[in-house]
């Protein structure tokens, strides 16, 4: 199952490896758009922002599992890189003894949590049942959740992006099936587009739990490999810590952003949860890249080839802006026909085309700070990533978002454009950061 990314041309490399996560991005983003497209189709304005904002809660607690399983990724690719087989079993191991006890107290703790967050959130109050209902059932998932991340990045950290890939396309398949089930049949509303959810990743992690019984790894996990190891756990969490507090934060700025939103009418809410949705299609590229110049340039770094990670992050930038550049286009011109593929309120449509337009040249800016996000945790650095994107948050997104909306009752755009100029403090700070340890390397190397 191992696969050696330091060798090779650079360029082809990237694209071999990150056209699965791109895939399974896409997957993922289909699999938790479906449920707000098929519920528009069965159910008022109300269910829809139920579950607009009940998924936007779950995304958070994802990504911060991703966030995590990140020091998992970079570990592997470390040792596998340098050729450790006893370091990549340790990682392993340690990695589902250590996300299995956080997925049990996980769920046991948000259950019990469940009303306050609706209430956090600014829920509107047509929506505060079947947002209780929505997150309840996903609640009781998230050790399914949970499991289908750890399998992907012990999976990526050993070189193969493909395997991932599939199992999400089955848990997608099976949750399209569902939603028309259950939504659209049996008329559960945000609990159908729940309960698919839930019963397509657990379909999922049991096909993924197969297939690692029937292929050889080529690592031997013994017993001793799941117990918990200082050195082990320090190294994972290191790196997993930062970025799950990262992208824990960059999620609570959009939840933040999203309660700003609630407060100034249904409409307002609906109108910026789709647009939410569609962000997330347009940020494939970018998040596929990031986590692709990680387990890369880790494996690389792994094996002294520091010139090729840093070809690695400059391939990367460039193929994510390209793509950022093209969606701007895109959306300038048509932003209204995409938001009418999730609402039939003209209303609606007509704020999220304001929102879109200043949103999206978000996806463009993100893109080079989120390879450079990458390419800093290959070297276990995920702490430049946090500080970023904690800059970001809290000078520019979050203050811009208030004030835009506050100065600017009649619009949505001024809101979009507070997380570009978020992104573009982000891209400066990296820049910066980036060229500083060029130049201590230049520094060493001299010496």
């Amino acid at each position: 199952m191992e696969k050696n990314l330091t060798t090779g041309s650079v360029f082809k490399t990237l694209l071999y490896f990150s056209l699965p996560y791109f895939l399974a991005f896409f997957l993922q983003t289909l699999y938790g758009m479906a449920d707000l497209f098929i519920i528009g189709q069965y159910n008022g304005v109300e269910s829809t922002t139920a579950v607009s904002i009940g998924s936007q809660v779950m995304h958070m607690l994802t990504v911060m599992i991703v966030g995590l399983a990140m020091g998992a990724t970079v570990m592997i690719g470390q040792a596998v890189g340098a050729g450790r087989r006893e370091q990549t079993s340790l990682a392993i191991g340690n990695t589902a003894t250590l996300f299995m006890i956080l997925s049990v107290v996980m769920t046991a703790v948000l259950l019990l949590m469940v009303k306050p967050i609706v209430r956090v959130m600014s829920t509107p109050a047509e929506a505060v049942s079947g947002t209780i209902s929505y997150l309840t059932v996903c609640f009781i998932g998230i050790p399914f959740i949970t499991a289908y991340n750890i399998i992907s990045s012990v999976f990526r950290g050993m070189g193969d992006s493909k395997s991932p890939m599939y199992f999400i396309a089955v848990a997608c398949v099976v949750n399209i099936v569902l939603d028309y089930l259950l939504i659209g049949g049996l008329r559960l509303g945000p609990v159908g587009a729940a309960l698919g959810t839930t019963l397509s990743q657990t379909i999922s992690v049991i096909i993924a739990l197969f297939v690692i019984i029937k292929r050889k790894m080529g690592i031997t996990l013994t017993a001793a490999a799941f117990k918990l190891r200082r050195e082990t756990m320090g190294g994972l969490l290191k790196i997993g810590i930062p970025i799950a507090m990262q992208d824990g934060f960059i999620q609570i700025a959009f939840i933040v952003i999203t309660i700003i939103a609630n407060r100034r009418g249904l409409n307002d809410a609906a109108a910026v949860g789709i647009v939410e949705k569609i962000i997330g299609i347009l940020f494939l590229v970018p998040s596929s890249m990031l986590q692709s110049v990680s387990a890369l340039s880790a494996q690389n770094v792994g094996a002294g080839k520091h010139d090729r990670a840093r070809r690695t992050l400059g391939y990367a930038s460039v193929l994510s802006v390209m793509w950022g550049l093209a969606a701007v286009v895109l959306m300038q011109f048509d932003a209204e026909t995409f938001i009418g593929l999730f609402a039939d309120n003209a209303e609606v449509i007509r704020l999220g085309g304001q929102y879109m337009r200043g949103y999206v040249w978000d996806s463009a800016l993100a893109g080079i700070h989120f390879c450079f996000s990458g390419y800093f945790c290959a070297y276990g650095l995920s702490g430049i990533s946090f500080l970023h994107n904690s800059l970001s948050i809290v000078c520019v997104r979050i203050p811009g978002a208030y004030f835009a909306s506050a100065y600017f009752t009649d619009t949505l755009f001024p809101m979009g454009l507070a997380s570009t100029a978020g992104s573009a403090l982000s891209v400066v700070v990296c820049t910066g950061v980036f060229l500083w340890m060029e130049r201590r390397r230049k520094e060493g190397r001299a010496r």
